[in-house]
């Protein structure tokens, strides 16, 4: 059964929390105890029926204020599929905060209040999530029984959206006209809205493809650990173990090591103690060679004809996550993978107005939530693909050299 990981966006109130918990109570994945306790807090909130919202607002002050301020990562399964949720904020103050959701996600759901239509926070999050490339994008216009269930009001907020997003880079959108609160076309179609003939939410989670996602065509495996047993039985044994982060190995397969350049032949692949001819991503395997070589964590094999970019100098895309800015000269450590290299911003080319897309003068530094355009030189070659090649392997963090917290999101560009 395949994973689909997405998160929903949008302004504040359209309802993000809201869908998240139909999505849950009507699949049924919900305990007992956690609806007993779920009812006991909205009748304290002086609510009459569930708040659907407070399954995933798990923060005392999100509850007391109505908002979502963390990242709430929600887990379900249907028949056919399983999901990861992540519910990301609304407000502009906590940016980071989505795109800490949609570094991972295959799909993004941006919600429209039906009566508000279109805001500043709609065209945001969208921009948001084609900075980040996320393949597909379903716009989820909700509240619908506030304007009578309108088809007219659907498809003036669908023509809206479409002017607006024509300059963005967005592989795909789907549109539906929902009600969170009374769950018409969530899971079920409604019947309130006859003139709709496209597919509920989530039918369409449950059948959108999720392995066009993957790269199939570059070959990448980041080595995370060195098997050897140390033991007479396994005295010659050297397995190199770790995720096929896209495309696909077999055995015999000529390969090339980087950042050492070195060439070998893939003798056996091991998958879950079984040895097979072939593996692929997003499989987690372990890898034995022909040759004896000096190969550690952090270093990728590929296959011999379909070379990485190798290089110390990165041209990225970063979302600023401290409150202290981020300054030309600054040093930090650079995660790629499981490669953990020293790095110096050599450069903050400039910030990118993610309102408009239009560059702005950065002045040398960047704030909390600044999005923009950096020239980093790392300590040690790194064997990396452009974000908009191979999104597996051209993303990376900063992370701070004292405090070891994560401090931007990194999509490598050149």
């Amino acid at each position: 059964m395949d994973l689909l990981r997405f998160i929903t966006a949008g302004s504040v109130d359209d309802g993000k929390s809201t869908l998240i918990g139909r999505l849950l109570y009507d699949t049924e994945s919900i305990f007992i105890d956690q609806i007993q306790a779920l009812q006991r807090a909205s009748q304290q909130k002086g609510g009459q029926q569930i708040d659907l919202a407070l399954i995933t607002d798990g923060l005392r002050a999100e509850r007391e204020q109505g908002i979502t301020i963390d990242v709430a990562y929600k887990y379900f399964s249907t028949p056919h599929r399983k999901f990861i949720i992540a519910d990301t904020p609304g407000h502009i103050q906590y940016t980071r905060n989505m795109i800490t959701g949609a570094s991972t996600a295959n799909l993004a759901i941006i919600l429209v209040d039906a009566r508000q239509g279109v805001v500043e926070q709609t065209l945001r999050h969208t921009i948001v999530a084609s900075i980040m490339r996320i393949p597909h994008v379903v716009l989820c216009i909700n509240k619908m029984d506030l304007v009578d269930y309108s088809e007219d009001r659907f498809y003036e907020i669908v023509h809206d959206y479409q002017q607006a997003i024509s300059k963005l880079q967005l592989n795909e959108v789907y549109y539906i006209p929902i009600s969170a609160l009374h769950g018409d076309n969530v899971v079920h179609k409604s019947q309130r809205m006859p003139w709709y003939t496209g597919k509920p939410l989530l039918p369409y989670l449950e059948e959108i493809p999720v392995t066009l996602d993957i790269n199939i065509d570059l070959g990448r495996f980041p080595v995370q650990y060195v098997i050897r047993p140390q033991e007479e039985a396994y005295h010659d044994y050297r397995g190199y173990a770790g995720k096929i982060v896209s495309g696909q190995f077999h055995e015999g397969q000529q390969v090339t090591i980087w950042p050492s350049g070195w060439n070998s032949t893939i003798q056996r692949i091991e998958r879950n103690q079984q040895t097979v001819s072939m593996a692929y991503a997003p499989q987690s395997v372990v890898i034995l060679l022909k040759d004896d070589l000096d190969i550690g964590r952090g270093d990728m094999i590929t296959p011999a004809d379909q070379p990485p970019i190798l290089t110390q100098d990165l041209e990225v895309t970063l979302c600023w996550m401290d409150s202290s800015p981020l300054k030309t000269g600054d040093k930090l450590l650079l995660q790629h993978g499981p490669a953990l290299v020293r790095c110096v911003v050599k450069s903050i080319d400039y910030k990118i107005d993610i309102n408009t897309l239009s560059q702005q003068d950065a002045g040398g530094k960047l704030q909390l939530n600044d999005v923009a355009r950096v020239h980093l030189r790392t300590a040690k070659p790194l064997a990396v693909d452009t974000y908009a090649t191979n999104r597996a392997n051209g993303a990376a963090i900063l992370i701070h050299e004292t405090s070891f917290n994560t401090v931007a999101a990194c999509l490598i560009e050149a």
